[in-house]
This record gives structure tokens, C-alpha cells and sequence, in this order.
């Protein structure tokens, strides 16, 4: 479901998601951009969080600066009737950044379920993957490590 957001919505996310003003009082300091009073700031962060439009407030971590080096994704070959079940499972790892479900295409790409991992290195992320598939009872998968990063960014309203 689409979540109706007003343009001082649209206006508070574009500015939230370049990061908060690191001062006392960063809601101050964005109501004072915006126009309009901090309470108010506040009152439609806690609405877009109870509507599920913004998920969290974080640090954006760069793995490579924190010794996680190398980057895989992984193919999974997951039975169609078992692909919740296994994402589900898939998704609760802490190594697993993203994990998603794409149409396996007959004859050409059997594989239908993917996983992003980070690791210290080619053998680390290759032992993530069989601690995964060890957990999960898939035993058909395929690692693809990153060779070259060339862009890495969140979603961004324009």
C-alpha cells in the first residue's frame, strides 16, 4: 500500500535522506529549513515510521573501511513452493544484506533466490555460504564475487 505523503512530507524525506545536521538539535535545524516547528518535524517522522516509509535512523556504514573487503552475491536454486519459507530464513542471517526473489528462467538461469554477503575475504564470504546453505538445506548455489564497484547507493527521492 501506498502511503499518501503531502509535499512537506516529500520535502522532509529529501532532506533526511542526505542525513541528519549533526548539531544539538538536528529536528530544530530541519523544521527551521523547512518552515515549520520541530513538534511538527517530529510528529510526521513518528508518521512516516508508523507507516512503514521510513524503516530506520542509522549510520551508512562503507564495508570496505571497516575490513569487509570482499562483496558476493549469492544464487540460490530454492524449489518455488519453498522460496518464502528459505527468504524468510535467508533474511534472519546477519551477514545477509539484501535477499530477494527474481523469476528463474527455464533452460537458461534455474536460480530464483539471491543474497548480497560482505566478507574479509573470497574464503570468509565462501564460508557464510556454506554455513547458509548448511542452515537453510539448500545445497544448489552459486557464488558471484564483485570484481569492480561502480555505483552503491540507497534509494533517493528527486
Amino acid at each position: 500500500m501506498v502511503f499518501q505523503m503531502d509535499c512537506v512530507d516529500k520535502e522532509l524525506l529529501k532532506m533526511m535522506q542526505e542525513g541528519i545536521p549533526l548539531v544539538s538539535r538536528p529536528f530544530a535545524e530541519v523544521a527551521k529549513r523547512l518552515g515549520i516547528s520541530e513538534e511538527e518535524v517530529l510528529s510526521r517522522i513518528r508518521k512516516l515510521m508508523e507507516n512503514g516509509v521510513i524503516r530506520r535512523f542509522g549510520a551508512s556504514i562503507r564495508p570496505e573501511r571497516v575490513g569487509l573487503v570482499t562483496s558476493a552475491m549469492i544464487v540460490w536454486k530454492v524449489p518455488p513452493s519453498k522460496v518464502v519459507e528459505v527468504g524468510n530464513k535467508m533474511a534472519q542471517f546477519k551477514e545477509v544484506t539484501h535477499c530477494y526473489e527474481r523469476q528463474a528462467i527455464p533452460g537458461k538461469w534455474e536460480f530464483n533466490l539471491y543474497c548480497v554477503i560482505h566478507g574479509h575475504s573470497k574464503k570468509d564470504c565462501e564460508e557464510i555460504a556454506k554455513h547458509i546453505s548448511n542452515s537453510i538445506g539448500i545445497k544448489e548455489y552459486m557464488l558471484l564475487f564483485s570484481e569492480r564497484e561502480f555505483k552503491n547507493t540507497s534509494v533517493k527521492l528527486s
